[in-house]
């Protein structure tokens, strides 16, 4: 027995030590690349076109929305401004800038004309709560509907774009704000539009005022003129037309006389005019025959708003729209004079003036 146990003995010496009661293991790595995430854009409700400092129009007052402007066209001092949203999800520290663009093609990378401010939650229809995004910037990615605003992903802006001098800026652009982040990663909002800037505004007369041989006492009337809008093709541009008027004086020493003095009086001018579907004939100011006065005025004046619009007719708002014309369409107009009796002297020297203001 003692031989068999040290036998056993020897072997259990000879056995390598085996540790108990710890554990081991190894381990994998990962593979994950972050999303460069395009930066994004929405416009808000807040989409404004207000006028200039300078040349104001018959409604709006200098920095006042453009509420008579129905085309798309700008002139020098007026200005486009949006409300948008921008979102980054990689951070809004990634956004590097954010801008309005002008230029000839629509979408991302145009000249960069103006920067947007940092601004609060814009305004809405509907009344925003606390925290959530209002509807009017239809924030959306891909199916999803953002309703929340998150400040370490997302940003307000107020977007300015002034129109600048016919130097820098004259025809037609397209122009949006954009986002662009550190990567270089770009987008615009959905809704480019497309402006004609500073488009010539011009009349065109074709005719004049002859009314030859005239008997005082008596009525003549001059052949039938044209007036019309002649500004930049495809600019849109509409004017509201005026007509005004001085007395006429004979210009050679002929010891003139009508009936008074050597003057012929305005009033003694009238027109009648067709537009369209309308004439003179439904102007409240119209006289027996359909004619209409002329206001007096050798330059253009805000008083003459509501007297001495050329066609006094179909008003809506505070315009005569028969009164308005688009690129390229005229008004004929017939002029009468009633010479005094007595009446001596040829009375050239003075001016009816044709005014266009583009709204």
């Amino acid at each position: 027995m003692k031989r068999l146990f040290a036998l056993v003995l020897a072997v259990m010496l000879a056995m390598p030590a085996i540790a108990l009661a710890t554990s081991v293991g190894t381990g994998i790595g990962i593979n994950i690349e972050t999303e460069k995430f395009k930066p994004l854009i929405w416009m808000c409700d807040q989409r404004v076109v207000s006028d200039d400092n300078i040349q104001w129009g018959r409604t709006s007052k200098p920095g006042e929305p453009l509420l008579e402007r129905i085309n798309n066209y700008a002139f020098e001092g007026e200005k486009i401004k949006w409300d948008v949203l921008v979102m980054d999800k990689n951070g809004i520290e990634k956004i590097k800038d954010v801008y309005v663009t002008v230029g000839s093609v629509q979408g991302e990378g145009n000249d960069i004309q103006a920067n947007c401010d940092i601004s609060d939650v814009p305004k809405d229809k509907k009344p925003v709560k606390d925290g959530d995004i209002p509807e009017s910037c239809n924030a959306r990615i891909l199916e999803e509907q953002l309703k929340k605003f998150d400040a370490d992903t997302m940003r307000y802006y107020t977007c300015t774009l002034t129109v600048e001098p016919t130097s820098s800026m004259y025809g037609q652009y397209w122009i949006v704000a954009e986002i662009e982040d550190l990567d270089g990663l770009m987008s615009t909002f959905d809704e480019n539009e497309y402006w004609y800037f500073n488009p010539v505004i011009a009349l065109k007369i074709e005719g004049g005022l002859n009314f030859g041989n005239v008997r005082p006492g008596t009525y003549a009337y001059a052949d039938t003129l044209l007036v019309g809008n002649d500004a930049d093709p495809g600019s849109g541009v509409m004017m509201d037309m005026f007509i005004t008027g001085t007395d006429f004086y004979d210009p050679a020493s002929s010891g003139a006389k009508c009936p008074s003095t050597n003057q012929l009086e305005l009033k003694n001018f009238a027109y009648y005019v067709v537009n369209g579907a309308y004439s003179s004939a439904a102007d409240g100011r119209s006289d027996f025959e359909d004619y209409v006065g002329i206001t007096y005025g050798d330059h253009w004046d805000r008083h003459i708003y509501d007297t001495a619009e050329i066609l006094q007719a179909q008003k809506v708002g505070p315009y005569y729209t028969a009164n308005i014309l688009a690129p390229g369409a005229e008004m004929a107009l017939t002029f009468r004079l009633f010479l005094p009796e007595p009446c001596n002297g040829d009375f050239s020297e003075g001016s009816i003036f044709f005014w266009g203001e583009a709204i």
